[in-house]
């Protein structure tokens, strides 16, 4: 087993089916006073960059307090409509079982998330899949604006080398993400990426869904079996 897994969390393991939209808006015009037109492109994009171009789109220029504003306003909204994310959403097929899965063969877990800490837990928590997650040795969407970054962040706080971890991810951002990082990474075509699109970006492995949990876990040890076998070929070991 890795001693790491990195998941991912919007599509991956839950779905807000449109809430996480609507609740982003509402934190903008709180924040800015101007109502949401359009949104910016969110798919493996960080909260810190979907309201900076959101924002642009509506011809307003932010800085980093704002963002720190929308952040709280974000979570504030994530936690009074926590009952509505729970109807309207869902966990999705398997995330409970694979989180339980790894950690049964304890395996550390934790997240590399575009969304901000206080709205990455409302979100796990309502579905109750946070039992497992290590959340201080996570990478959050207040932490950097890509997703090579966030997972370099997080491997560095869960003191974790590239090759004894894998990534978990349903967008190119995501296998991006691990592959800048030297870690191995499985995607799941949950989101609106198929499973072509995912393999073309460079996708290790590549599932339907995360329903096959025995195959998730075979497929999890090979990145750090790999890396091992090749740096005992650089040292001229046979």
């Amino acid at each position: 087993m890795p001693h790491l897994v990195l998941w991912d969390i919007d599509h991956t393991l839950i779905a807000t089916r449109g809430l996480g939209r609507e609740l982003s808006a509402v934190a903008f015009e709180r924040v800015t006073g101007v109502p949401v037109r359009e949104q910016a492109t969110v798919d493996g994009i960080t909260e810190a960059v979907i309201f900076r171009e959101t924002a642009k789109l509506h011809g307003l220029e932010t800085g980093r307090a704002d963002f720190e504003r929308f952040a709280r306003a974000l979570a504030e909204q994530h936690v009074l409509h926590a009952a509505e994310l729970r109807e309207r959403g869902r966990a999705l097929p398997g995330a409970a079982a694979a989180l339980d899965a790894f950690a049964a063969a304890n395996v550390r877990q934790t997240v590399v998330t575009g969304n901000v800490r206080a709205v990455a837990e409302v979100k796990l928590s309502v579905f109750g899949l946070e039992t497992h997650i290590d959340w201080d040795g996570g990478a959050y969407g207040e932490d950097a604006d890509l997703r090579p970054a966030l997972v370099d962040i997080a491997l560095t706080r869960s003191a974790t080398p590239a090759h004894d971890a894998v990534l978990i991810g349903d967008t190119a951002a995501d296998v991006r993400g691990g592959r800048e990082n030297g870690v191995y990474v499985i995607a799941v075509a949950t989101g609106r990426t198929s499973a072509t699109e995912l393999r073309a970006a460079g996708a290790d492995a590549v599932l339907n869904d995360l329903t096959d949990v025995d195959t998730l876990l075979k497929l999890s040890p090979r990145r750090a079996q790999a890396q091992s076998y090749r740096q005992q070929l650089r040292r001229g070991i046979r």
